[in-house]
Formats: C-alpha cells, structure tokens, sequence
C-alpha cells in the first residue's frame, strides 16, 4: 500500500509530461511531413516545368512563334528561379536541426525574384487561356496539340494546354499554404517560430503584389490598343455618356486653369513623362531623317553617268565605268537592303512600340480629372458611386503601372535607339570599306596611280582650279545671254490685276512670285511662278520674319519671303523709241531685265518664242526659239493660263505660255551657245 501510495503521485505528475512529449513528437512528425511535402512537391513541379519548356514546346512547331511567346510566356525565367530555390531547398536537409529555420529565411531571400517573374506569367495568363480557345475552334489543330501533350503528359488528360498553363499559377499560390502548415506544427516559443511568420506574410504579399499587377495590366490593356477609326465611327460612338464624361473633364481642366480647384502634383510622373516625351522625340527625328537619307539614296542609284556616252577619250574613262557600273550595281543596292532591314525596320517597330505608352499617357490624364472629381465629392459628401469607385481605381491603376514601367520602357527605349544608331554607323563604315576595296584594284589600272600622295593632291588641286574658272567663264558668258533666273514671266492675263496693285499699293509694295508655292497652312496661299502680289506686312503674328503677309488682288494670305522679289516696272517699247501715244502715261508691266519671259499677252498680241517646242499632238504647234507668234488666247479652253492659243507660220495650235515672252525690238531674240 505504502509503495503503491508514493507511486501514485508520480504517475499523476508524469502523465502531463508524457502527454507533452507525444504532443510536441506529434507536431516535429506533421512538421516533418510538411517539409517533405514541400521539397517533393517542388521537384514535381520543377520537372513538370521542364518537360514543358523542353518536350512540349519543342513539338508544337505547328503553331507560331508568336503564339508559343505567349502560351509559354517567360516559362524559362520560372525554371531557372525555381531550380535556385529547390537546390536551396534540398540542402537545408544536411541541418535537420535548423532546417525550418532555414526554410523561412530562404523564402524571405526568394520573395523579390518569386514575384518578378510570376507576376508576368499570370499577367500573361487570360491571353494564352484565349488562345486555347482559339484552338478549340480548330479541331485537327486541336486534334495535333492534344496528341503532343498526351504523348508527354498522359495525367494531363482532355484538358491538354489548359492544365499546362495553370500549374505555375497553382503553384505560387500554394507556396503561403505549404508554409502556413509547416508554421501551424511548429512550437510558438521555437526559434523559426517568428521567421516562418515572416516567410508566410511576404508570400502572401507576393500573391497580394502578382494579384495587383494582373488588374493594372488588364486595365492597360484596355487603353494601349490604337485604334484607326474613321470620322463615321469616331461619331458612332459618341453616346449621352461619352458626352457627359468629356464635358464633366472639361470643366474640372477648366476650373484648375481658374485657380478655383487645386491640380495634383506628381513631380515623379512628370520627370518620367518629360523624359518619355524626349525619347519620341528622338525616335521620330531619326525615323525622319532616315526617311530622307533612303530617299536621297533611291535617287542617287537611279543616277546612273557611266551609262552615257561622257565624250572623254581614255582609258581613265573605262575604268571609271567599269567601278562605277560594279558599284551601282552591287555594292550600294546591298547597302540600301541591309539599311532597311536592320535600320529601317527596327525604327518603325520602334515607334510602333511608343504609341501604345503614348496612349496610356494621355488616358492617364483623362483618368486623373475624373479622379480629382471624386476625391472633391468624397471630401464634401463623404460618400462615392460605384462607378466613381471604379474610375478611381482605374486612375491609380494606371499611374502605378507608368510610374512603375515607364523607367523601364524608357531604358529599354534608348538601348534600341543606340543599337539603331551603332548599326547605321557600322552599315556606313563597311560601306566606305567595300567601295575602298572594289576601287583599289581599279586605282591601281589608273595612269597615276603611281604617284606620291602629295603630287597626286596637287593634281587634282590643279585639275579642279581650271575646271572652276571654266565653269565660271561658261555662267558668264551664259548669264549674257539669259535672263536672270530669279526674274519670272507675268502670268497670262495679269497686266489688269497689276495695274490695279499698282494703283492700290504703288510700285514698291509690289513683290513677283520666283517659283511654285504650296501653302500647308490655313492661311498660307498657294500660287504658281511669275504671280504679282502686293505685300502688306513683312513678318507674321509671331514675329516671323520669314512669312509675308500679301494681297493677290482677290485673297489675303501667308507666302515664304525666300520666294519673293520686287517687282520692277520698265518703259514699254514705244516709250523706248519716244513714241507719244494715247496713252502716254501707261507703262508695259514685265520683270526687268528684258526680255524676260512673258508667258502670256493680251489677245491676238505678236511675241517670241523664247524656248524650242516640239508638238506632241495635233492641238499642239511647234516652235523654235526666236520665232514670232500670234496670241490668239491667253488661256486653253478649260481656263488653264499654262497654255496659250497661237499662230505660227499659219499653223495654230497651243503651246506652253511660259515659253513664249514680249518682242523688245523688231529684231527677234534668241538663245545663242556661249563661245
């Protein structure tokens, strides 16, 4: 009895310890389990993984490339995060003692890289899931797809590329959970204890983190898209809701440019925005600028001397066209292909690139009006709609993706511009070399190829002097004969219009058109060669000295400055000779000096041929400089003032009114060759 008496309070205290002891052996076993189900869950998921970058995708070559970018997005980014973190994984087995432990704090060391690359595949996840659907429309494509995955994947079953593409996004939710376990049979007083609470709660934010760049992009989606609509259906869309939208934006702009609402202030997104803005600027100023270099390319090939008889005798000649023929031919068509695909291309793709961020950020202003209206109404009633709600959380989706990408987009932006660039200075570089290497085996066939650089310079010098005073002597002796260039023949039927400048304005308001103007703008005009206008203003509205304000006679208008001259008036024929006449105080309205081309004349007026024309037609009459002709009309029978009805030799006809001019002296004039 005694004995059993001083057992019987050892039992009763050993009962809890032993029930602590099964409890905690219980809990370090389920903790255990948990691990290993981690570990072994990671290896298959890692090899599922791998046969689908591997096997898989290697076997769907009847799909496009572009379609297996997206169905298997960054695919590859996950395999090599995930192979880091197994093999971690593994070696924590080596310290079973501290192995949770270790297991926390390397979750914490792969939250950053786990969530950069899962949150692109899950953002990329609903546009593969519209593939699929695609597919399914297909059913022999279908049909081949299924049959690749099966062949490696028999589990995968009738669901085929759908299970596929939904692992990796099971998978990174599951990490929290897993963790969550381990961390359920582990004592609240261990150790790990705090870091596998840790671990838990930034796997969850990542899930949180991946949840919330999923939505921003899916909001972007929506408003990167460019769309070429017509004016029909730009107005088709217009709704009592667009409309109310637009003119609730406009006077939430229009009540901050008062100063009776406050605006919000984002100097990071502004500084992005300006810097965005100055990379578009660079992408277009080059697009531009190859443009032309590619047109002035196009030119120089169709430019093509070695194909014409040069009327130079030797043996100099023949080599040149032999090199000039080999590179027209060759080298510079290889040129012109290799700057267009690897220049040319690259810069359109480039700026194909920048619209969708372009308007992403002009959305963003939309957005941002609509989010200062609501934040006005919140502070006042205290109370929102839904759909205010949902425009507010569309405005901060869209400045956390910017803000977010934009530095990125922005880097990425300058590298591809400076490759363009380092492309375009190699494709001039081997250019340069293999004109250099093609010309040397001519160079050295030349008659004074063997001479010292220094003499050979002086040569040239010397050849290119009595080339330029020959040239020089020719414009003189050309000039002689020619009227200056920069004089234009009156327009047919002008002398009324000048005489009314002329009576308006007075002579030195009078200004003559030197060539063809376009006008681009609204209140530029648009007029041929030769007109009168009379000049009312010499500078624009902004200052601009270069764009004159004119009166025609009938319209007021903008012409560039570049293209005018003063319009001078010289005596007539018989005021030459000391004629008196009845009309003794008119003038003869023609650009001096004489003869300059008068394109046009009052009718049945005698004057001279001062071009050759052959006639191409019937309607047409032919002519030879220096030949007199009748005017019988000033204009064709549609009006046009370019052709004139004449009579030459009995013959009648048309010609171009710019050939012919006004007969100074009864001798006729003509062109003469300088001697």
């Amino acid at each position: 009895m005694t004995d059993h008496g001083d057992d019987e309070p050892s039992s009763s205290t050993g009962s809890p310890n032993r029930e602590g002891r099964v409890s905690e052996d219980k809990s370090l076993l389920h903790q255990k389990l948990a691990v290993r189900e981690l570990i072994d869950t990671e290896v298959s998921y890692l090899h599922m993984l791998q046969l689908c970058a591997s096997d898989i995708r290697s076997h769907l070559q009847q799909l496009p490339q572009g379609d297996l970018d997206v169905l298997f997005s960054n695919i590859d980014d996950i395999i090599k995060v995930n192979s880091r973190l197994l093999h971690d994984l593994q070696e924590t087995a080596s310290r079973e003692e501290e192995q949770v432990q270790l297991i926390g704090n390397l979750f914490l060391e792969f939250q950053q890289d786990l969530e950069q690359v899962y949150k692109v595949y899950c953002a990329n996840y609903e546009q593969a899931l519209l593939l699929v659907e695609t597919y399914r429309k297909e059913p022999e494509l279908q049909q081949e797809i299924q049959s690749v995955i099966e062949a490696v994947l028999p589990q995968a079953g009738s669901s085929g590329l759908s299970f596929l593409l939904v692992i990796p996004f099971q998978r990174i939710t599951k990490y929290p959970l897993l963790l969550q376990k381990i961390l359920e049979n582990t004592l609240p007083d261990a150790s790990a204890y705090a870091v596998l609470q840790r671990a838990t709660s930034a796997l969850q934010d990542v899930i949180t983190n991946i949840n919330e760049y999923k939505r921003r992009k899916e909001v972007a989606s929506k408003y990167t898209k460019v769309e070429q609509l017509s004016l029909r259906e730009r107005l088709a869309r217009i709704n009592t809701h667009t409309l109310s939208k637009k003119t609730t934006r406009l006077s939430q702009l229009l009540k901050q440019e008062a100063g009776l609402v406050s605006k919000t202030e984002d100097k990071e997104f502004d500084d992005l925005e300006e810097r965005f803005h100055w990379v578009s600027l660079c992408v277009t100023e080059l697009k531009n600028n190859v443009a032309a270099y590619l047109d002035n390319l196009e030119a120089f090939l169709r430019f093509r001397p070695q194909e014409y008889d040069l009327d130079i005798p030797g043996a100099p000649v023949v080599q040149y066209r032999y090199l000039a023929r080999d590179l027209q031919l060759q080298a510079f068509p290889e040129f012109k292909q290799r700057l267009e695909g690897l220049v040319w291309q690259p810069l359109c793709s480039l700026t194909k690139t920048l619209a969708g961020p372009q308007n992403l950020i002009k959305k963003r202003l939309d957005k941002l009006l609509d989010f200062e209206r609501v934040e006005e109404k919140l502070l006042e009633v205290g109370s929102m709609t839904y759909e205010e709600e949902m425009a507010r959380h569309t405005y901060q989706a869209l400045n956390s993706l910017l803000v977010a990408e934009l530095p990125q987009f922005n880097q990425l932006a300058m590298q591809w511009l400076g490759q363009i660039l380092c492309t375009f200075v190699t494709l001039q570089r081997d250019l340069a070399e293999q004109v250099l290497q093609r010309a040397e085996g001519t160079l050295a066939q030349l008659p004074h190829h063997h001479m010292a650089e220094p003499a050979f310079r002086k040569l040239v010098e010397d050849a290119l002097g009595q080339a330029g005073h020959q040239l020089r002597s020719f414009q003189e002796n050309f000039e002689k004969v020619l009227p200056p260039p920069t004089t234009q023949p009156l327009l047919p039927g002008a002398e009324r219009q000048v005489q009314a400048l002329l009576s308006k304005y007075g002579l030195g308001k009078l200004y003559q058109v030197t060539s063809n103007i376009s006008g681009a703008g609204a209140l530029d005009l648009t007029l041929p060669r030769g007109h009168i206008v009379a000049l009312l203003q010499n500078k624009d509205t902004k200052g601009n000295s270069g764009r004159w304000l004119v009166d025609t006679g009938g319209h007021r208008g903008y012409v560039p400055a570049g293209k005018l001259e003063l319009y001078r008036v010289v005596p007539s024929e018989e005021d030459l000779r000391g004629q008196t006449s009845p009309h003794e105080n008119s003038r003869h309205l023609t650009p001096e000096p004489t003869p300059a081309p008068v394109p046009s004349v009052p009718t049945m007026t005698q004057v001279v041929a001062v071009y050759p024309f052959v006639a191409r037609s019937s309607h047409e009459v032919s002519l030879q400089a220096g030949q007199r002709v009748t005017v019988l009309e000033a204009q064709d029978k549609k009006g046009n003032p370019e052709w004139s009805l004449v009579e030459v030799n009995g013959q009648r006809g048309y010609v171009p009114s710019s050939f012919l001019a006004r007969a100074p002296s009864p001798a006729p004039w003509g062109w003469s060759l300088p001697s």
